[in-house]
């Protein structure tokens, strides 16, 4: 099998990262509002928590951006978000043509948007879509891959799109966020969705980078102070970014080092290990046997977590096995049963090979008996 998964930072560039983020901070928030924990509700002069309004400064600035909003509901929400600001019902939107995450397509659902399903391997399918369709409101590009076989470099697709057109382009940059080296408006996109609760976050919280005027439509619609994100939300997700691109970084370096060790057959019952953005960077690792769902089960016991809490939350330490994502299933319904997701999270190769072959051990030794 063939994977593309996407480029990763070293660990210097992700050092580099986090010392211009607390740059960043320091021109936008005095000593004692940094040590602050955050006001509450819509204060008059910003229709939202001033410590929120600070944090969406700070963001926006860090990434090159217009303006940034944090909203509720996650990444989910922040993808519902910026589609209810761009678009109207019905509206006909690009997408690639390959299974959709199943929150998205239930947004996309009830806003009774038309998909047009184009293959975006190859952007001359993209922009010919728009030649030849001149109804198209957007251009919906998930930077993760959807499945195994994806391989558009999204950066090079957007700046295609912008050459011959200003249709509005939202990326869900959901488990590349400071793992990659740019998100989709850094490139030309008109937004870019995230969960802050992946980047180690508090629960629920979820932020778009976007144009000024996408921000003004989701503040407009989402006005109600029950709704708003409080300032000491905004400032416990600020200072939980800081921490995040170097040990994303120190994580790639692992998952590395799992699948070089797991192709070098050091393990019975290891087919094969591929690197690959499902939807974070992780291994997929084929089995001899279809077992995968005992040797989950049995990795379980020995440690590892067998389901993930937000996929990267700041709960997920031990290492995941887990079996692949739902949009590769799709694509491959025998992964089921071949294939075990294993992501080191905070772990190193050591720990994840070391339960991996007592899992499978185990798992042999029960089936032989």
């Amino acid at each position: 099998m063939e994977t593309y998964p996407l480029e990763f930072l070293t660990l210097e560039e992700a050092k580099e990262l986090q010392f211009k983020l607390v740059d960043v901070i320091t021109k936008h928030f005095s000593g004692d509002e940094f040590l602050n924990m955050g006001d509450l509700g819509v204060a008059p002069s910003h229709g939202r928590p001033l410590a929120t309004a600070k944090v969406e400064e700070t963001l926006a600035d860090f990434f090159g951006s217009d303006d940034a909003v944090l909203v509720r509901g996650a990444g989910t929400g922040a993808i519902r978000f910026s589609l209810q600001a761009l678009l109207n019902p019905g509206d006909k939107v690009i997408i690639h043509s390959s299974p959709i995450y199943s929150t998205t397509a239930s947004t996309m659902q009830y806003m009774a948007l038309q998909l047009e399903y184009v293959d975006m391997n190859d952007s001359q399918n993209v922009l010919k879509a728009l030649s030849n369709n001149k109804d198209i409101k957007a251009v919906y590009i998930q930077h993760s891959r959807q499945k195994a076989s994806d391989r558009y470099n999204m950066y090079e697709l957007i700046k295609e799109i912008r050459n011959s057109s200003d249709v509005p382009i939202i990326t869900d940059e959901n488990y590349t966020v400071l793992k990659t080296h740019c998100i989709g408006t850094q490139v030309g996109a008109t937004a870019s969705t995230f969960s802050c609760f992946k980047l180690l976050g508090p629960e629920g919280i979820g932020c778009v980078i976007c144009e000024k005027r996408v921000a003004d439509k989701i503040r407009q619609i989402n006005y109600s102070g029950g709704g708003q994100v409080q300032g000491y939300e905004a400032m416990e997700a600020l200072r939980s970014l800081i921490y995040v691109p170097v040990m994303n970084a120190l994580q790639a370096e692992e998952i590395t080092k799992v699948a070089e060790t797991l192709n070098e057959g050091t393990i019975r019952g290891v087919k094969g290990a591929y690197i690959t953005n499902a939807q974070s960077r992780t291994i997929l690792v084929e089995l001899d046997q279809p077992i995968a769902a005992k040797v989950i089960e049995e990795a379980g016991i020995l440690g590892a977590a067998t389901h993930p809490v937000g996929a990267e939350s700041r709960y997920e330490a031990t290492p995941m096995f887990y079996r692949p994502s739902g949009t590769f299933i799709k694509e491959n319904p025998q992964m089921k049963d071949y294939m075990i997701r294993v992501n080191p999270m905070r772990a190193g190769s050591q720990t994840v090979i070391r339960i991996l072959r007592e899992a499978l051990q185990k798992v042999s030794g029960a089936l032989c008996s």
